[in-house]
């Protein structure tokens, strides 16, 4: 620990958002930089905790002390290869994560001004790349071959793993490039995905083989039948397909024109950043439409940005649950339990109309057109036997003017048959919708239980 000190002098200094005037213009990266001296004041905030509490709550086990105090010291590769070590991408969560670590940070729970470990990961590893400072692995191999079903965030780590281990891995997915999520879900302006590009040029380089465009049964892969020639004699498979199934909202007017899932959305815009191109009755568009979003959580949030940057006339998000706590603190989930405390993102600073406790009734149209949507304010109460707080109407209905509607409400959880004993479901796939660190930690773990079986 270079400045035990410092906690107490540096004040917290994020880097903060380019200018909406500015980033609602293009889809570059929203989140700025520091300067290497203002970074390494930051890193030199870090606590050295007796019981580093920021371990514990990452899911990958990162270990801020070590690789910020490196940091603060001016030694950037010592400090990548400290993050790297428990953390196969730090570039990704680096920039997506809603760090867990700084929530468990003894100075976030003192003075809610946490140590900068996101930006920090980010701008090492940034750093790394720039310096060639990461090495290139040729392992040794042990002539046991596995391959893996989905090149999402959880496939990555496990066939990263898996590699560096002496596997032969083969990486399949059922789109045209790798990412999953961080590729088709993410929009741009939270992850250029050239930082994709660039870590899979890496894995590719360390010799993992990916096949694109290849869609694999689940089902013959658990009855054992005929498989494709490609795909068979692997010794090991891993199945991280992910949640592709996005919740649905069957109510009337569903079938509208202008009522869409919100990956619809933020896949093909995404897709059209990468030169793909769609035909006019094709694309999924807000240009000169008012916007309803519905959907409190990222991917709403997602949907509005991406909604600025296509030129919508206005964006409304309703949320059916309560307003979140606005504040630092949750008092109905205090420590160690995560604040569900009320987040204002880079989107919603763009321009919003956000509502709580609304519930959404019916699609309205005209000629199979959607042309506004019938909603209603409600309330919670509490229920008798101890389930989900029930539902009452809080109000009269109203219609809310919308040319497009987005549906954001979370994906559902893939029912998956049995497998032999050589197939591991890992990451959303197994657990259903949740972080893209837990899903590379669920990775890391599924390599791992993948290699003590081959043993």
């Amino acid at each position: 620990m270079g400045d035990p000190r410092a906690f107490l002098t540096v004040p917290r200094k994020e880097a903060g958002n380019r200018p909406v005037h500015d980033r609602i213009h293009d889809f570059g990266e929203v989140e700025q930089t520091l300067n290497s001296n203002d970074r390494r004041l930051q890193a030199s905030r870090c606590m050295d905790c007796g019981v580093p509490f920021c371990n514990w709550a990452c899911p990958l086990g990162n270990v801020p002390p070590e690789w910020n105090d490196a940091l603060f010291k001016g030694d950037w590769k010592r400090a990548y290869m400290l993050l790297s070590h428990t953390n196969p991408f730090p570039e990704f969560t680096g920039r997506i994560c809603p760090a867990l670590c700084e929530k468990s940070c003894v100075l976030n729970l003192m003075e809610h001004e946490p140590t900068t470990n996101r930006e920090n990961e980010a701008a090492i590893t940034e750093q790394a790349f720039m310096e060639n400072y990461i090495p290139v692995m040729h392992p040794v191999r042990n002539g046991k071959k596995v391959a893996v079903i989905g090149a999402g965030p959880s496939g990555l780590a496990a066939a990263n793993d898996l590699n560096h281990a002496g596997y032969s891995v083969t990486v399949f997915d059922a789109r045209e490039s790798a990412g999953g999520l961080l590729r088709f879900g993410i929009p741009n302006f939270k992850l250029n995905k050239s930082i994709i590009d660039r870590r899979v040029a890496l894995l590719e380089a360390e010799g993992i083989t990916f096949r694109y465009n290849f869609e694999v049964d689940l089902d013959a892969l658990a009855e054992g039948k005929s498989l494709p020639d490609e795909f068979k004699g692997a010794d090991a498979y891993v199945i991280a397909a992910g949640t592709p199934v996005a919740r649905n909202l069957t109510i009337p007017g569903r079938e509208l024109k202008g009522v869409y899932f919100a990956l619809e959305m933020l896949s093909q815009q995404n897709r059209i950043l990468s030169g793909i191109e769609f035909g006019k009755d094709e694309l999924v568009n807000a240009k000169d439409k008012d916007v309803l979003v519905i959907g409190g959580g990222d991917t709403g949030s997602d949907c509005i940005g991406t909604a600025h940057r296509q030129g919508c006339k206005s964006v409304t998000q309703i949320e059916i649950l309560p307003k979140p706590v606005d504040g630092p603190d949750d008092p109905q989930n205090p420590w160690p339990a995560w604040p569900r405390t009320l987040k204002t993102t880079s989107s919603h600073e763009e321009g919003c109309m956000r509502r709580w406790n609304v519930n959404t009734l019916e699609f309205l149209g005209e000629n199979g057109v959607l042309t506004g949507v019938k909603i209603q304010e409600i309330s919670w109460k509490p229920n008798p036997d101890g389930d989900r707080p029930i539902m009452v109407a809080a109000g009269e209905p109203e219609v809310v003017k919308a040319d497009m509607a987005l549906l954001a409400m979370g994906f559902l959880k893939p029912q998956m048959p049995e497998f032999p004993s050589n197939v591991f479901v890992t990451g959303d796939a197994a657990s259903g919708a949740s972080l893209v660190v837990r899903a590379m930690a669920a990775g890391r773990l599924t390599a791992q239980k993948v290699s003590d079986f081959l043993k």
